[in-house]
């Protein structure tokens, strides 16, 4: 399998991988951190334990009046009677064996063994250090020292060395080594057991969103539940929004191409009975370019109509202020022999949440619709609504024109397709309709009432926020 077909981990294991490499570095420092220090404590305990001998060898001794320095007769530790005990030790000085006079002595456990005992320091210092030796590593004390007997009145200058070999201190280090790798590596394990099933419990919502989401893709149910933590409550409510928004879209697509299908067939089945009864000339002619001319009409209807894309979750914000120029532009090309002026109050923060066709198509409708009955003004004016709590503000969208205004009882009548208000003004009675249908799939409402600046027509458009 190559990198690029490669199945990428999930979250649980990216965080318990990520987790578990955290955990082994942390654990891994603490180790040696542990082991650096219980090395040092025992190096000071292995010192502190061969200054004491020193100490107790330099208190069971004796100087002789010839100030030569006599061994004591009891060690303070058996190990320094016994050969190859690994614990030694040897005094650089003039000394005196059964009275015979020798420069160095050492204990009966460093015969045969070559010691690193060739140190002279002077009397208050000390040294201890790891050395070679032919026999190998040892830790060595080594202390300059004026003893001397107020018996006899002599004293003497020596050095006194304390040797232990590393066999001692290596099986503490082991011993403790494997108890730390045990209790850390047990740690590290129940740990990484605690974490994945912390992940489980943590990860389970959006297992349950995933799900949720699978169930509603088969058609089990509806939409996403609304039990979820806070930090995806958001996330569900906005799938869910898109969801409907999706349901939405598809049920008007489909009624859009059955309301097309149904509304072709009646001047088919005229064409088709023209043809049928032998009709020819100028009457077949005018009768199918009325057919025809009648076809381009429901087919423009139909196809603005299924363009209506309705509320959406995930859309940029459109600044009504550029839309709404753009769209008076054309218009006073348009209505140029009438001498129209259009005002605006828009406000530069007034912004529309959906497709900018809509946009265009909303404004199209309403400000045409306020130039064809306007005398000479126009004004178009918007407003945002902002309310706590949304991330999302609403608007307000209002034209006005100084005609002769709409009354209140044509209203509703005024706002069904295919009716005009004058027979005798340009237009198809559908661009009200076509506006009432986008501000339903955009969850707003439209409220139809008389301008009281401009004394005419007031349509006000409201979109809530989200």
């Amino acid at each position: 399998m190559t990198s690029a077909t490669r199945r990428p981990l999930s979250l649980q294991a990216r965080s318990l991988l990520a987790a578990g490499i955290a955990l082994a570095a942390f654990l891994g420092l603490t180790g040696f951190a542990l082991d650096a220090a219980i090395y040092e404590t025992l190096r000071t305990a292995l010192h502190d334990r061969l200054q004491s001998y020193a100490y107790g060898l330099i208190a069971s001794s004796e100087v002789s009046r010839a100030r030569r320095w006599l061994p004591p007769e009891v060690y303070p530790d058996p190990r320094f009677d016994r050969p190859g005990s690994g614990l030694y030790a040897g005094v650089v000085a003039p000394v005196e064996v059964d009275g015979n006079r020798q420069d160095n002595w050492r204990s009966p456990s460093a015969l045969g063994v070559d010691l690193p005992f060739s140190v002279v320091l002077e009397p208050g210092t000390a040294q201890f250090d790891l050395r070679d030796s032919p026999a190998g590593k040892v830790y060595v004390f080594s202390m300059g020292v004026r003893d001397w007997d107020p018996a006899n009145r002599g004293s003497v200058d020596l050095t006194m060395h304390i040797a232990e070999d590393t066999a001692n201190l290596g099986a503490q280090l082991d011993v403790f080594r494997r108890t730390l790798l045990v209790y850390l590596g047990g740690l590290g394990m129940l740990l990484l057991a605690l974490l994945l099933a912390t992940l489980r419990w943590s990860l389970r919502p959006l297992r349950r969103i995933a799900g949720d989401l699978a169930r509603v893709e088969r058609g089990d149910q509806d939409r996403l539940s609304a039990r979820y933590p806070l930090e995806l409550s958001g996330l569900a409510t906005n799938l869910n929004e898109f969801i409907e928004s999706e349901r939405d879209h598809l049920t008007r697509y489909r009624n859009t191409l059955s309301d097309l299908a149904h509304s072709l067939k009646t001047p088919l089945a005229v064409m088709r009975s023209q043809l049928e009864s032998g009709v020819e000339g100028e009457k077949f002619r005018w009768t199918v370019l009325e057919q025809v001319g009648r076809m381009d009409q429901i087919v423009a209807y139909q196809l603005s109509r299924a363009a209506t894309s309705g509320h959406t979750t995930f859309v940029a914000p459109i600044r009504i202020e550029a839309q709404a120029e753009e769209v008076v532009g054309s218009l006073e090309k348009v209505y140029a022999a009438r001498r129209i002026t259009c005002e605006f109050e828009i406000d530069p923060q007034a912004v529309f949440f959906g497709e900018t066709g809509d946009l265009l198509e909303l404004l199209g409708n309403l400000i045409e619709n306020a130039f064809k009955w306007a005398k000479q003004r126009v004004l178009v004016s918007a407003r945002p609504l902002p309310q706590a709590g949304l991330r999302r503000p609403g608007v307000e969208i209002t034209v006005e024109d100084d005609g002769s205004g709409i009354p209140e009882d044509q209203v509703e009548h005024l706002l069904q397709r295919g009716v005009r208000g004058d027979e005798r003004v340009q237009g198809h009675g559908i661009g009200l309709a076509i506006v009432e249908d986008l501000i339903r799939a955009y969850r707003g409402e439209l409220v139809v009432s008389r301008s009281a600046a401009l004394g005419g027509a007031q349509f006000c458009v409201r979109f809530k926020g989200s």
